[in-house]
């Protein structure tokens, strides 16, 4: 099974390969064009240098010095690098487009695929994996088929030339020693990748440890944990190391062994030369022919077995690209689907059934209408399915049975990012890039100005706060805003919304995780927020959503209670517990 899985992943990868090719076939055509005649060039060179020692050792010396042969010597020296170099300088662009390419559709794939990818996914192992796989697709494309070609046309230019000058003996001896070196080469590197995929393997582990324990910075500290955390990444590395040795044992071998069969050749090459010489069939020349070009192929043979050894070890990083590749996403939109038309932002869902895992639903035949303009606010225990309505909403997910209509359209049928552009979203914990205040808050609408983002931050009440800042909105907010505190990020959430200008809005538990203070100063800033537009709240705190138009309760996925405030406290039922329980909590905390 894993052989046909290898051999599927093999075919996969040359078709990808191949892809490439295709689109740059003129310029990789020039290329080789010119690889062949540096090659020309570089086989040349021995049998003019071949003539100009013939011509200078002979028994009666030129009565003139052969300038045009030394000369040409030179020039044929030359040529071959300049040929080489504007290979390479026709080449590069074909490399760098592709590698871009494929960064930037890895890039764009990430971001397709749906929150269950990147719930399991560890972001410090996914980032080398990447790195690797465009790597190794450079290499595959560029030194791979740049040396592999040349060193057999090489080889074949000078068995050619072996075969029409000299006995059949030297031409079998140079190809006798290329297919032992090429068959040690491919039976040792095959068993060499086994160590190499182990060593990338623990390499994105121990990445992944690293970046996972920084991230988590402050849990390790409230734990006093750093020696914990140094105990398991000293683990990975123990292991990563072993890998390393036993990987570095079997190139050892490997490179020895062709060492060894490019030493034979040579050797059984220049006792046949010799003797040769001694027996006066061949002169000098000639010897210093064949040993240049017996080192002319063995040398190439030593850069193919490198290519080749490099090419696997390339091969096997761009296998984790393209299985990242392969990973399907959850949301596809259908194809030619149309965009969600503009309306008054009415949302139904209809019978909705959703779980994560067959076996644990998590909502159950949920039906609820949020009229155009209204506020309606989820309540209920931790798991009991608020957040995932938003979720849904957002179409990160589709339902199981069911639908979701927003103003009659049912939003499977849609693009699922004119639904998500169409919802503006506050979250419990709002995420900021490494960025200026200016600009986090412009990523709410791309395209706006400065003037639109002050006015943005002038209703979310934020604008005399960024303004007493020393850089003002060029304030630097630091790896996911830590510069800021709770509030102030939950305020550059809800400006951004405000730029947004969006007909539906979702609070998911927007200030769960503020004081008393700042809960309040929030709410009203999420109440004038709300006001003309659709609202879906996910709420924590029952004080927060006292006058929204409908709240509904829920339980174990299921829908137990709907209606305002004042009627689900005088239905004396599981609302009315929650808020009992709630205002006893707060008069305890206030003691």
């Amino acid at each position: 099974m894993a052989g046909a899985h290898d051999s599927g992943a093999d075919g996969r990868i040359s078709a990808e390969l191949w892809q490439v090719i295709k689109r740059y076939r003129w310029r990789i055509a020039a290329a080789v064009a010119l690889l062949l005649v540096a090659k020309l060039a570089t086989v040349a060179v021995p049998l003019l240098l071949k003539r100009i020692i013939d011509a200078l050792s002979g028994a009666e010396l030129p009565a003139r010095l052969p300038l045009y042969l030394l000369v040409g010597y030179a020039l044929l020296r030359f040529s071959s690098t300049l040929f080489n170099e504007w290979r390479d300088l026709l080449f590069v662009r074909v490399t760098l487009e592709a590698v871009s390419a494929y960064a930037r559709k890895t890039f764009v794939h990430l971001h397709a695929l749906g929150p269950r990818f990147h719930a399991r996914r560890k972001l410090g192992s996914l980032l080398p994996d990447i790195d690797r796989g465009t790597g190794g697709i450079a290499f595959l494309l560029g030194v791979g088929l740049f040396t592999i070609v040349p060193t057999l046309v090489e080889i074949a230019l000078v068995l050619g030339i072996m075969l029409s000058r000299y006995p059949a003996g030297f031409a079998a001896v140079i190809l006798l020693t290329f297919l032992l070196y090429a068959g040690f080469t491919l039976v040792f590197t095959a068993r060499r990748v086994v160590y190499q995929r182990r060593v990338n393997k623990l390499d994105s582990s121990a990445k992944g440890r690293l970046a996972d324990s920084l991230i988590n910075y402050d849990t390790v500290k409230f734990f006093n944990n750093e020696a914990l955390e140094a105990e398991r990444f000293g683990a990975i590395l123990k292991d990563w190391r072993a890998a390393g040795a036993a990987n570095q044992r079997a190139l050892f071998t490997l490179h020895v062994g062709q060492s060894a069969v490019i030493a034979l050749g040579v050797a059984a090459i220049m006792l046949l030369a010799g003797q040769a010489v001694m027996q006066r069939q061949m002169s000098v020349g000639d010897l210093v022919l064949i040993n240049a070009f017996a080192l002319q192929v063995c040398l190439p043979l030593n850069a193919l077995g490198f290519v080749y050894r490099e090419g696997r070890d390339a091969w096997v990083n761009t296998e984790r690209l393209f299985e990242l590749l392969r990973e399907q996403p959850e949301i596809v939109d259908a194809p030619g689907a149309p965009r969600l038309a503009d309306g008054p932002g009415e949302v139904v869902f209809e019978h909705v059934n959703f779980h994560y895992e067959a076996a644990r639903p998590v909502l159950v035949d949920v039906s609820l209408r949020i009229a155009p303009g209204t506020t309606l606010a989820v309540v209920g225990r931790s798991g009991s399915g608020k957040s995932t309505l938003a979720r849904l909403l957002l179409r990160y997910y589709d339902p199981a049975s069911g639908r979701i209509l927003v103003d009659d359209q049912d939003i499977r049928a849609v693009a699922a990012g004119s639904v998500r552009q169409a919802i503006g979203v506050v979250p419990q914990e709002t995420a900021l890039f490494n960025d200026t205040i200016g600009n986090n808050i412009a990523y709410g609408r791309v395209g706006s100005t400065r003037e639109d983002v002050i006015r943005a931050c002038r209703a979310a009440h934020l604008h005399e706060l960024i303004e007493s800042l020393p850089e003002g909105y060029d304030t630097q907010v630091g790896e996911r805003g830590v510069n800021l505190s709770g509030g102030e990020k939950q305020r550059i959430a809800i400006a951004r919304a405000v730029l947004k200008n969006p007909g539906i809005l979702i609070f998911d538990e927007a200030t769960s995780a503020l004081d008393a203070v700042s809960e309040h100063a929030i709410t009203q800033e999420l109440d004038r927020l709300a006001q003309g537009r659709t609202t879906l709240i996910i709420a924590h705190r029952l004080s927060t959503i006292v006058a929204a138009d409908s709240i509904v309760v829920m339980d174990r996925g299921r829908i137990v209670e709907q209606g305002r405030h004042e009627e689900l406290l005088r239905r004396k039922g599981q609302y009315a517990r929650l808020w009992l329980l709630q205002q006893r909590t707060e008069r305890e905390a206030e003691r």
